[in-house]
C-alpha cells in the first residue's frame, strides 16, 4: 500500500486531520464532478419512466418521491464538487453545499426505500416504517445542520443505521420478489463505504465511492422497475 501511495502521491493529498474536511487534488476534484454529473440525465429519464408506468395516483406519488431523491442526490453532489473545485474562495457557499450534499444522503436512503414500503403490503406494525424512515431522514438532516464535520464516526453510524433499519421490515414482507436485488445493492453501498472513508489513503477514493453509489443505485432502480412498476403482462410478453 505504501508503494502504491508513493506512485500516486501527486493524485491525492494527505489524510485530513480529525474533524476536518479532506482537500482533494485537482485530479480528484475533476473525478468527483464527472462521476456524478454523467448520471444526472439517466436519473431524470429513469424517474420519468417510472412515473409513466404508474397505474394509479399512489404509484405516481411514490415514483415522484423516489425520482426526486435519486435526481437530487446526483445534482447536489455535482454542484457541490463543482463549487468546491472552481469556487474554493467562496467558503460560505462551499460549506452550504457540502452540508446539502451530506443531507441528501439521508433523503436518498429514505427515497430508495419508499417504493418498497409504499407499494408492497406490510403488517400493521411494519407499516409505520413508511413515515418513520422520513422522520429518520429529518433527524439526520438536523444533525448535519448542527454538527457538520464534527463527529464523522457518529455521522457514518447514522447513515448505516438508517440504511439497515428499514431492511428488517422489507425482508418481512410476504412478497419477497426483488429483495435479492435490494440486498445486493445494499452490499455494494457497504463496500463503497470503505472508499468513502479512504480519502488521502487511496487515490480517487471519493470518486470510486461515487461509482459504488451509481452501481448500487442502478441495481435498486432495476429492482423497482421490474418488480414494482413493470406489469405482469409486460413480463409475459417479453418471455
Amino acid at each position: 500500500m505504501r508503494r502504491l501511495q508513493e506512485r500516486f502521491r501527486r493524485f491525492m493529498n494527505h489524510p485530513a486531520p480529525a474533524n476536518s474536511r479532506y482537500k482533494p487534488t485537482c485530479y480528484e476534484h475533476a473525478a468527483n464532478c464527472y462521476t456524478h454529473a454523467f448520471l444526472i440525465v439517466p436519473a431524470i429519464v429513469g424517474s420519468a419512466l417510472l412515473h409513466r408506468l404508474s397505474d394509479d395516483r399512489w404509484e405516481k406519488i411514490t415514483a415522484w418521491m423516489y425520482g426526486v431523491g435519486l435526481c437530487a442526490l446526483f445534482i447536489v453532489s455535482t454542484v457541490f464538487h463543482i463549487v468546491s473545485w472552481k469556487k474554493s474562495h467562496l467558503r460560505t457557499m462551499e460549506h452550504c453545499f457540502h452540508m446539502c450534499d451530506r443531507m441528501m444522503i439521508y433523503v436518498f436512503i429514505a427515497a430508495s426505500y419508499a417504493p418498497w414500503l409504499n407499494l408492497r403490503e406490510l403488517g400493521p406494525l411494519a407499516s409505520h416504517m413508511r413515515w418513520f424512515i422520513w422522520l429518520m431522514a429529518a433527524g439526520g438532516t438536523i444533525y448535519v445542520f448542527l454538527y457538520h464535520e464534527k463527529y464523522k464516526i457518529v455521522e457514518l453510524f447514522f447513515y448505516l443505521a438508517m440504511g439497515f433499519s428499514p431492511a428488517l421490515v422489507v425482508t418481512s414482507m410476504s412478497n419477497t420478489d426483488g429483495l435479492q436485488e435490494v440486498a445486493w445493492g445494499g452490499l455494494i453501498y457497504c463496500l463503497g463505504v470503505v472508499f468513502f472513508k479512504s480519502d488521502g489513503v487511496i487515490p480517487f477514493a471519493h470518486a470510486i465511492w461515487h461509482i459504488f453509489v451509481a452501481t448500487a443505485a442502478a441495481v435498486h432502480y432495476y429492482a423497482i422497475w421490474k418488480y414494482l412498476y413493470r406489469s405482469p403482462a409486460d413480463i409475459i410478453r417479453h418471455l
